[in-house]
């Protein structure tokens, strides 16, 4: 379990909105030198800090620590001694289990449980209205995050405007051109419309804005337009094509080590080095220093 330097780290991630994974060793066999209980931290370039095993384990860490944070969903990660591949059909590399035959690890077979930390959607409301403080007690129950008078920003998943006519122009148009998937203001139909012709923005923009704000169900108290606003909300949140919500996690691009065989993870924090023109990744600095010393021996592995 995370502890000490570790639990410090993931307040100031967690703070800071940054996707991380949290790595837990739940099994190994002997003989390793890492124990049940041990963790770690992957973050999204790569780097691992905490103890999960040896550098070979970290290098398959590192890469399905980046799948997962992709996917946003938790595996149990089994490392096994060896170069053969497990069958598409093996049923323990299904159903959340990913086995993996690590032909650079030394010891006993190994199980880490990665649990992605992904930031919950950031919903920016302004004004200090009933409306608004009933966005910020609702949100949190659908998985939102609320920030009470933020400025909106790229990776934001919604803006909502309910402040009365307070400074509603300037947050309406950064929302926009900051591409914020869903923008919208509390007004009635015939202010609302006034207010998006005051906007500084070209129609395509002035046309994502949703106002009044939320799906019609007849909403009258406070409480009733924030769940008709939410409900807009996870619908833009949960359709098929959405624009990327903060952090954007991407997929992680692969190479293989040509001195072991091992496929790794394209990150900062993954031993490389340049040959020919071109950037070579390495499980760990042993089979970097391997091929430096070599490159002719194992260049048709590449």
């Amino acid at each position: 379990m995370i502890k000490g330097d570790l639990v410090r780290h993931v307040e100031r991630l967690e703070r800071a909105r940054e996707p991380f994974v949290q790595a837990t060793v739940v099994r190994a066999a002997a003989p390793t030198s890492v124990r049940p209980g041990d963790a770690a931290l992957v973050l999204a370039d790569g780097t691992v800090e905490g103890f999960v095993g040896g550098v070979c384990a970290e290098a398959s860490v590192r890469l399905h620590a980046a799948r997962a944070m992709e996917t946003g969903e938790a595996i149990l990660l089994r490392l096994v001694p060896g170069a053969e591949s497990a069958g598409e059909d093996d049923p323990i590399a299904q159903d959340g289990v990913v086995v993996v035959n690590n032909p650079c690890l030394s010891g006993g077979a190994l199980e880490i449980f990665l649990e992605p930390r992904i930031p919950a959607p950031r919903v920016v409301v302004l004004g200090e209205t009933p409306v608004a403080g009933a966005l910020a007690d609702i949100a949190p129950r659908v998985g939102l995050t609320v920030e009470s008078g933020g400025e909106p920003a790229g990776g934001d998943l919604a803006l909502v405007v309910a402040s009365h006519g307070r400074d509603e122009e300037r947050a309406l148009e950064r929302g926009l051109r900051e591409g914020v998937p869903y923008v919208g203001l509390v007004a009635s139909r015939r202010r609302g419309a006034a207010v998006l012709q005051a906007l500084d923005v070209d129609d395509e923009l002035r046309g994502r804005v949703r106002t009044p704000a939320g799906l019609d169900i007849g909403a009258y108290t406070a409480e009733e337009i924030a769940l008709s606003i939410l409900a807009e909300i996870v619908a833009v949140r949960r359709r098929p094509v959405a624009l990327p919500l903060v952090p954007p996690v991407a997929a992680p691009a692969t190479a293989v080590d040509p001195v072991c065989g091992m496929e790794v993870a394209v990150a900062d924090a993954t031993p490389r080095l340049e040959h020919d023109g071109a950037t070579v990744y390495f499980c760990c600095e042993g089979c970097r220093d391997a091929f430096a010393a070599d490159p002719a021996r194992h260049a048709r592995a590449r």
